[in-house]
């Protein structure tokens, strides 16, 4: 299914692999790309020496193009430097103003796509020089900038950023998602609660079941639930006893929750996580795993089985072009 998109980045299949912190492991994005995917490895909580590990193992595993995605709310220069000393081929860049970094991506010859949430952010984005442009609507798992639907975001985007080519995100988790993102003008899908299912992909088992057993009605969209540590970053999760708490109290703001101060879990380097801290609940975690944020998008429900990473891009791409080929 290759196109514009997949000849600017080196790819054979229009799929990315969505960051997602903690639980996309070098050996997941190794596995999108070399399924012909773009694996995209979700290292803004890393240090630069860990980073460059982490780079260095995912090149171990791949010669297939791969990227590093940096949100701009916690921008640290080391870490592009990093990037860009070990030659990652695509930046990713999310949340707040991308400027310098995709000022600095692109003099060192790395692509840069940039997510967006709006069609004035995707002009911005395309001025700016992007590669590329994700258009994240608000069915996105995770923390989601914008407040409209893929739907009628990706062609907005489209029509905004000319011959850029456009990368549809948000509640796409099949061929079927796929095929209409292509028919709405997107050249690619950036797909993330599909691969959490990915066998190569480290969700905890309580947080993987809850994926496989959930609806499409299971998730919730937030302000500012889960806003430990990352404060006024807008999110989509599954429900769960710790929203169930929250919202019987009213939604009321930090200072005034129940349960606040409650330690749920505790991470192998041991390091308490609390109720309300958004954090991820990847293999590993000790504690109480349920009431911790469970990023998910409105595709959950399309979510079934757990499988290899390169399984799940034949199974998607076949069933789109099956669709598009009719």
């Amino acid at each position: 299914m290759a196109n514009a998109f997949c000849s600017r980045f080196g790819v054979s299949q229009p799929i990315v692999l969505a960051p997602m912190g903690r639980v996309a492991p070098p050996e997941l994005v190794a596995a999108v790309s070399n399924a012909g995917g773009l694996g995209l490895a979700p290292l803004l909580t890393d240090a630069p020496d860990r980073m460059r590990a982490q780079i260095r193992r995912i090149r171990a595993l791949t010669d297939k193009p791969f990227g590093v995605n940096l949100n701009m709310d916690f921008r640290d220069d080391a870490q592009l430097d990093v990037c860009l000393e070990e030659g990652v081929e695509v930046i990713s860049i999310f949340w707040g103003d991308p400027q310098d970094f995709t000022r600095r991506a692109k003099s060192q010859g790395a692509k840069v796509i940039i997510t967006v949430g709006t069609s004035a952010g995707a002009r911005r984005a395309a001025a700016l020089g992007a590669d590329a442009i994700c258009a994240q609507g608000w069915e996105a798992g995770g923390h989601v900038e914008g407040k409209v639907s893929t739907m009628a975001l990706v062609p907005a985007v489209v029509d905004a950023v000319g011959d850029v080519p456009v990368i549809a995100a948000g509640g796409i988790a099949d061929g079927r998602g796929l095929a209409a993102a292509m028919a709405l003008g997107a050249s690619a899908a950036w797909i993330g609660t599909r691969f959490l299912a990915a066998a190569e992909a480290q969700t905890h088992p309580v947080y993987l079941e809850r994926l496989l057993a959930a609806s499409e009605d299971d998730t919730a969209h937030y302000d500012d639930l889960y806003d430990l540590v990352w404060p006024n970053a807008p999110h989509r999760a599954l429900k769960n006893s710790t929203s169930d708490l929250w919202e019987a109290a009213g939604r009321p703001p930090l200072g005034e929750r129940p349960g606040e101060g409650d330690v749920l879990a505790t991470r192998p380097d041991g390091v308490e996580i609390p109720r309300y801290a958004s954090a991820v609940a990847f293999a590993g975690l000790k504690g109480q795993i349920e009431p911790l944020p469970m990023w998910a998008g409105q595709g959950v429900g399309l979510v079934t089985k757990s499988r290899p990473a390169k399984e799940i891009v034949r199974e998607i791409v076949d069933q789109a072009r099956r669709i598009i080929d009719f």
